[in-house]
């Protein structure tokens, strides 16, 4: 378990959550397996955890057992429901969701109508009523670098890339990185940190997945903060959870996937 103390006073005052939103413009990286894990793991080193389904998938909702809910981020955006209202409960004590539904592939159109400057604040506009109520918001972006991503860019303090190992996930990073988070950052979001990349689905039987993390960590060799050190493996058990509506820990926390997301977990808790 990590080891973090925890306060049990109910009447705890909170900061402002810190926000963090995992992205990478390829799909099929592990982005939201890790945003699930890495928030559930989280809730129970004791922090309170909202999680953000901001892709018209909803596999972040599918994955906790939530379907077809009609209260989702996307009626929020459009202010028909109070953020309050969408918010559930997941499986996992401690941890929240705003899930989301396919109503909201129409929210590129719905932005499109307003100023743009805007449109890209909806999402940081929409939590703002509850980001003092949790220590974590975990936003789970679509993988393509449209107006949902960006308005996760604008909502954030700190980025994380989930990094498949294969080459062209690696192709994909490159230009993530070189230019659409620096151009976030000179015209959006100044702010916005970029906490680190996390390296998931390794293969131990392959060369090449030793080969991209090698290229990546050469790549960050001036700054090594830049790469997350807990790999994350491929395994059966992670792939099985979300058929079950739980994360990992309450899956089978111990499997080996589980105990490289409770590792990098304390990671991301020690840097975000």
């Amino acid at each position: 378990m990590i080891e973090v103390t925890r306060n049990n006073c109910s009447d705890i005052i909170h900061s402002m959550a810190k926000v963090v939103v995992f992205a990478n413009q390829k799909g099929g990286v592990g982005k939201t397996t890790t945003t699930v894990n890495i928030g559930a793991y989280m809730a129970e080193a004791g922090k309170k955890v909202l999680l953000v389904d901001f892709d018209p998938q909803g596999n972040l909702s599918s994955s906790l057992g939530i379907r077809d809910t009609d209260n989702s981020v996307y009626e929020v955006l459009l202010g028909q429901i109070s953020v309050k209202k969408a918010v559930q409960q997941t499986p996992q004590k401690g941890m929240d969701i705003l899930p989301s539904n396919l109503n909201l592939s129409g929210a590129t159109v719905e932005l499109g109508k307003v100023d743009k400057k805007d449109s890209l604040q909806f999402l940081k506009k929409a939590l703002s009523p509850i980001r003092d109520s949790y220590d974590y918001i975990l936003i789970d972006c679509p993988p393509s670098l449209g107006v949902l991503t960006i308005n996760g860019f604008v909502a954030a303090d700190t980025v994380l890339i989930p990094l498949q190992c294969e080459y062209f996930a690696l192709e994909g990073l490159k230009y993530m990185y070189s230019m659409t988070i620096k151009r976030i950052q000179k015209s959006v979001n100044p702010a916005l940190k970029i906490g680190g990349i996390i390296f998931t689905m390794y293969d131990s039987r392959t060369n090449l997945g030793k080969e991209v993390i090698k290229s990546v960590s050469d790549s960050f060799r001036q700054h090594p903060e830049m790469v997350f050190s807990t790999v994350i493996p491929r395994n059966i058990r992670l792939s099985e959870a979300p058929s079950h509506g739980v994360p990992i820990n309450l899956y089978d926390r111990n499997c080996i996937g589980a105990k490289c997301y409770e590792k990098l977990t304390g990671e991301v808790i020690k840097r975000v």
